[in-house]
């Protein structure tokens, strides 16, 4: 098990060298500080703890700079655990950047979902509305509350209610790239979280072993390399007839 903490920077789209386009997510990774390293013989568990994102010392407490002063860095915005982690392969203040992952390699990504506010129970668990005319009298309503007996909702009962903000984790996602010039991620599909959220990408749980092979992308390089060699065929040909016409 491993993980990094990124933040969704948002979707857009690949090519691939056979043509096929790819749906991805940007996932931008700033360096990742190992603040403590938690012991079964200490804490009752293993795990480490990653701090991201700069902060301005006067907006942190005394507790959160000497905490983060004992892996001799300076204040971070976010800390987490990841537990299930080889804590042998880590030390105290090290650094973690998005080269910790690999291309085609499976992970878990674990977000907060966007809030939706106060909604009805057709959005929110999407159920079915009744007619909209002839004197139906039912349109967009929560349906029947329970049986008669015992008189009373039972537990479980969908209702409105507050909808989003909650933790929400996406398994089985495939890295599709990793541009370190850049220090973002790329991964196959949508995960959850508004942009600039917080997002926590570890290895998948189910497929932590699972490694596809690597989607060979068609860079901008190569666009403009063939648009100038197509460029310089046509000038050619255009030079090569004109060359004729003269001749003649």
């Amino acid at each position: 098990m491993k993980g990094i903490l990124g933040r969704k920077i948002g979707m857009t789209q690949v090519f691939a060298t056979d043509g096929k386009l790819t749906p991805v997510t940007v996932i931008e990774i700033e360096p990742n500080i190992v603040s403590q390293i938690k012991t079964d013989a200490v804490d009752g568990y293993n795990a480490i703890q990653l701090a991201t994102v700069e902060k301005k010392e006067k907006r942190a407490n005394k507790a959160e700079v000497g905490h983060l002063k004992k892996a001799n860095t300076t204040p971070k915005r976010f800390l987490r655990e990841i537990r299930g982690v080889d804590i042998s392969a880590y030390e105290l203040g090290k650094e973690l950047k998005a080269d910790l992952f690999t291309k085609g390699e499976m992970v878990d990504v674990t977000g907060i979902s966007k809030g939706k506010g106060f909604q009805g129970v057709i959005k929110r668990h999407n159920q079915s509305r009744g007619p909209m005319s002839h004197g139906s009298q039912y349109h967009r309503g929560v349906g029947s509350m329970g049986t008669l007996l015992p008189m009373r909702v039972l537990p479980g009962k969908k209702l409105p209610g507050h909808m989003g903000n909650v933790q929400v984790t996406v398994q089985n996602l495939e890295i599709i790239d990793i541009d370190l010039e850049n220090n973002v991620i790329l991964v196959k599909g949508n995960v959850p979280g508004a942009k600039k959220s917080l997002v926590l990408i570890k290895s998948a749980v189910k497929n932590k072993d699972v490694v596809k092979t690597p989607v060979e992308l068609i860079t901008y390089e190569e666009v403009v390399t063939s648009n100038n060699d197509d460029t310089a065929s046509l000038e050619d040909s255009v030079e090569e007839t004109k060359t004729e016409e003269e001749s003649k």
